[in-house]
């Protein structure tokens, strides 16, 4: 399954498999990744190939949905995700990692777009929420260039590498 982006024709989102790993592993490295997303610190062995378990269950189930952000020329720029799905209140969690030669291109943007529209499209969303750090400046600006609302600080909610950490929340609605 592949979706071409609208507002930036040269990206596609593509069902994430194996293809993937090794791009994810090296991805992995980076430190922005590590510090804003849940990869545990440090990233096991195998973590990869057990992340894309859990989301081909996931996909299987309908609980959460995983993309590789792919450029023109098929490279692999960042992953798109649903890592919560849930079909009875029609609500779902998106995210997404840009890998550090894609970041300041509109990357993050178009994805997000992307992925917004097919939350509401395919899903049928009628909430999609984001969960930002406070510290992100760079993610909340692309939350707010698509159309996404903060709603408030959840205090201490993420909790990393003995340290706990208030947490953003955006959301989009149909229509917004």
């Amino acid at each position: 399954m592949t979706m071409a982006v609208p507002h930036r024709p040269e990206l596609a989102l593509v069902l994430f498999g194996e293809q993937h790993l090794a791009s994810l592993r090296a991805m992995l490295a980076d430190e922005q990744i590590l510090r804003f997303s849940r990869v545990p610190v440090p990233v096991p062995d195998g973590f990869e190939r057990a992340w894309l378990q859990s989301y081909e269950g996931g996909r299987v189930d309908g609980t959460r949905e995983a993309f590789a952000i792919a450029g023109e020329r098929d490279e692999f720029l960042g992953i798109a995700l649903a890592p919560d799905i849930n079909a009875s209140t029609r609500t779902v969690e998106l995210g997404y990692l840009i890998a550090p030669e894609a970041r300041g291109q509109g990357v993050a943007t178009a994805a997000l777009k992307e992925l917004t529209d097919w939350a509401l499209s395919v899903l049928g969303a009628l909430r999609i929420e984001l969960y930002i750090s406070v510290d992100n400046a760079a993610s909340k600006r692309v939350a707010q260039r698509c159309g996404y609302v903060p709603e408030g600080v959840l205090r201490s909610r993420h909790f990393k590498q003995d340290l706990r950490e208030d947490t953003e929340i955006w959301s989009r609605l149909p229509g917004n």
